[in-house]
């Protein structure tokens, strides 16, 4: 191998060193420098903290999120299929159909189980009535 090969790479990486050198350098110069008793405390950044900042989040939240995460790749999924629609003909229409299906009919189970209700189902007056 010769060196004519390598010459871009290595003005590459020269040039994105000196870019850094040049950033990190000119937020030296202007940045302000002050030491106040919050200032190296790393969540806030200098603001002085208030309260915990380990919250915690109940169950459902999660669970939320994991259903978002699903019907996000649902989108992904059927995205792809639309690009190549053309070449999946009929076929690809009814497995795409057959998806739809299966994520729709999930989604109604996870309705009327309950998990897509963030506050608990209040109780009936009658069983409130048997346990006083």
């Amino acid at each position: 191998m010769q060196f004519t090969e390598f010459w871009p790479f290595i003005l590459y990486v020269a040039i994105v060193f000196s870019l850094v050198a040049l950033i990190l350098g000119l937020s030296y110069i202007s940045g302000q420098r002050h030491q106040e008793r919050a200032t190296g405390e790393p969540f806030e950044s200098g603001v002085v903290t208030v309260g915990f900042a380990r919250l915690r989040f109940p169950v459902k939240f999660y669970l939320v999120a994991v259903l978002f995460v699903i019907f996000d790749m649902e989108a992904v999924f059927l995205f792809a299929w639309a690009v190549a629609f053309r070449k999946t003909g009929w076929i690809g229409y009814g497995g795409a159909l057959a998806f739809i299906i299966i994520l729709v009919v999930a989604l109604i189970y996870e309705w009327r189980v309950g998990a897509l209700d963030w506050q608990p189902k209040r109780r009936k007056h009658k069983e409130h009535r048997r346990l006083t």
